[in-house]
């Protein structure tokens, strides 16, 4: 059987940029995609702290060390600069390796700085 689970999550993000002209996708940071485990073009979902909007779009490079979240297209209706979300992706296990699993879960602070894990 395969379940699903959590990959990686970038906790809190802080939404930089809100691109209503573009093709689509969200832009992050290279060095929180690697600490997270996200691929580029990997799906992810987007869930607003702000307004509780929830959604779902794929994951391409913005600069390294620019601490940018950018969403792109339709998204730039459902999130503004400065709102806080979580940016989870996903991927599918054999339940044999769930119990001992751990993603990768990055916290960040209001300038997408990475933060110690409480």
């Amino acid at each position: 059987m395969l379940l699903t689970l959590l990959k990686g999550k970038l906790h809190q993000a802080c939404i930089t940029h809100a691109e209503l002209h573009y093709e689509g996708s969200c832009a992050i940071d290279e060095d929180l995609l690697d600490q997270a485990g996200i691929l580029v073009h990997e799906q992810i979902q987007i869930y607003n702290m702000a307004n509780g909007n929830r959604f779902t779009t794929y994951a391409i490079l913005a600069p390294r060390g620019s601490r940018v979240i950018s969403v792109n297209g339709a998204a730039a209706l459902l999130a503004n600069p400065g709102d806080r979300v979580i940016i989870c992706a996903y991927a599918m296990f054999e339940a044999e390796v769930a119990p001992s699993y751990q993603p990768k879960v990055v916290m960040l602070d209001q300038d997408n700085r990475v933060q110690p894990r409480k």
